[in-house]
């Protein structure tokens, strides 16, 4: 049984719908997360909530409303479960699956790198649960360590989707390795969210970015951090990390880390133009080779958006192009990177920007 205080003003309407609402487990963008007993189901669950005097309206009729409409879609078994939102006059109320085992960050701060094995695990699994969710146009924009929750198995749960967002996808692919930074997915964004720790170049630069492959460089910045225990770059200044961005990762010399994971990295925090999409992630044999299962369905959903698109790029491979590959080599806005700077520990949480720059 969970127990809480009767003082608790939220208590007695929690109480209505049958939450006995216990302990503080989490922080996300706006709301406290707590722990709580769902007496009908007999289950333990996760109560997100948020206060509508202390949330931004631009969350509240924006952010908040794409949440709650993104997580009412999602069914896989990497991706923590929407069970119900609630709204009163004063709160919103967004119950959830409850992962006990805590996040990724508080699993590194205490033990350490991950072993090889277990950074293939959880590697793998963030792979299948991105791949579910760039299958359906949705993207998630502010992965990182502490939005990666542990279940009682210590498996995968992404979590925190207040700054995800649907987008409309390219049936057809573009045909050349020329316009390879859209991979076949046509939608460029311009609201800047997400941690500066994790975010690509294109977002630090401020300029219209391609949400699917900024996923995937938040990825590249996790499989790294969890196989050296410190983040790859210097987020304590914005010139220098938009300098160290643009620079091939370095690996500390001392640790000995799998060659297949140094490459896996380079090929994924790389330019836009060059990244690779998550299609691709899930077909890296080191990836593959620590998947639990075959990504069938995963792999089925975006090929019927991208096409075969290695066939394509293969025999472009052999023909010169005309076209100038893009480069990343663009001065910053200096307004929008003074509003930036701020200071963050070596392997410490990031805080989340929570609105648009």
């Amino acid at each position: 049984m969970v127990e809480h205080s009767a003082s608790t003003p939220y208590v007695s309407v929690m109480d209505q719908y049958g939450y006995q609402v216990g302990k503080v487990i989490g922080h996300g963008s706006y709301g406290t997360v707590y722990e709580a007993y769902f007496a009908k189901q007999k289950t333990m669950v996760a109560i997100k909530i948020i206060s509508k005097k202390k949330a931004s309206e631009d969350y509240l009729t924006k952010f908040l409303p794409r949440e709650i409409q993104v997580m009412k879609t999602l069914r896989h078994k990497y991706v923590i479960s929407f069970y119900q939102a609630i709204e009163t006059t004063s709160r919103h109320y967004i119950i959830m699956e409850l992962a006990p085992c805590g996040d990724v960050l508080e699993w590194i701060q205490k033990s350490g790198a991950c072993s090889e094995a277990l950074a293939g695990k959880w590697f793998s699994q963030l792979s299948l649960g991105i791949a579910y969710l760039h299958g359906k146009g949705i993207v998630h924009r502010d992965l990182k360590l502490e939005n990666l929750l542990l279940d009682k198995r210590e498996n995968i749960k992404i979590s925190d989707f207040g700054f995800s967002k649907m987008v409309s996808t390219q049936t057809q692919p573009p045909p050349t390795p020329s316009y390879r930074m859209m991979s076949c997915f046509s939608h460029l964004s311009q609201t800047y969210c997400g941690s500066f720790a994790y975010a690509c170049p294109e977002i630090l630069l401020g300029l219209p970015y391609n949400p699917f492959l900024s996923d995937i460089w938040s990825m590249g910045v996790i499989l790294y951090t969890l196989v050296v225990a410190h983040l790859p770059f210097d987020d304590t200044n914005l010139k220098k990390l938009l300098r160290e961005t643009q620079k091939e990762v370095s690996f500390p010399s001392h640790l000995q880390i799998n060659e297949e994971i140094k490459e896996l990295v380079h090929r994924i925090l790389r330019p836009a133009s060059k990244r690779l999409n998550i299609l691709e992630v899930l077909k890296v044999p080191w990836v593959l080779k620590f998947l639990a299962e075959k990504p069938t369905t995963e792999i089925k959903a975006l090929e019927a958006i991208c096409g075969p698109r290695a066939a394509d790029t293969s025999k472009n491979a052999t023909t010169p192009s005309t076209t100038k590959s893009r480069s990343l080599t663009f001065t910053p806005d200096k307004k929008k990177a003074a509003s930036r700077t701020r200071s963050t520990g070596q392997i410490k949480g990031t805080k989340t920007q929570e609105k648009p720059i």
